[in-house]
């Protein structure tokens, strides 16, 4: 049975070229999703939503292992602070539960920041908002996906 979620139709509507993982269970670690998947961790791409004010969101995409860098992302967003979205923030942006986020097909409006590690990779693997389940795409085809990324340099040594 072919898996649908909100964010793959998006794909498939903007004729983005991609394809679904299935992972044949629970999946416990990062470490886990990339051997699953064939990948490196750092190809397993985190999507992490963060509140700036009242309904203003802006989404990170990082590399796996990679860690935000709070200060450096305050500095970016020119913000004294900026929170994590929480479940109920979460669900209303992307319509996905933690650990299945994707940036494609959002319901409400964010600013999308992308990790310029990313574009280092052959291909990478995202939420699909469904857990078990994962979106790999080339990064080319990742920035295209996104209306606006914004490339940043959060982690790029």
């Amino acid at each position: 049975m072919t898996v649908t979620t909100a964010a793959i139709e998006y794909l498939i509507a903007q004729s983005i070229p991609h394809r679904v993982f299935e992972h044949a269970g629970a999946v416990e670690s990062l470490e886990q999703a990339a051997r699953e998947r064939d990948e490196t961790p750092q190809q397993v791409i985190r999507s992490i939503l963060f509140c700036v004010n009242a309904g203003e969101f802006v989404m990170v995409l990082m590399s796996g292992p990679g860690q935000i860098p709070w200060k450096e992302l305050r500095r970016y967003l020119g913000q004294n602070r900026v929170s994590m979205a929480t479940e109920e923030e979460l669900l209303a942006v992307t319509g996905c539960r933690p650990g299945t986020v994707s940036p494609f097909g959002l319901l409400q409006p964010a600013r999308v920041l992308v990790d310029r590690c990313i574009l280092d990779q052959k291909e990478v693997s995202l939420g699909s908002c469904q857990r078990g389940v994962a979106i790999v795409i080339t990064p080319e085809d990742l920035l295209r996906a996104i209306a606006q990324p914004e490339l940043v340099d959060f982690t790029c040594a």
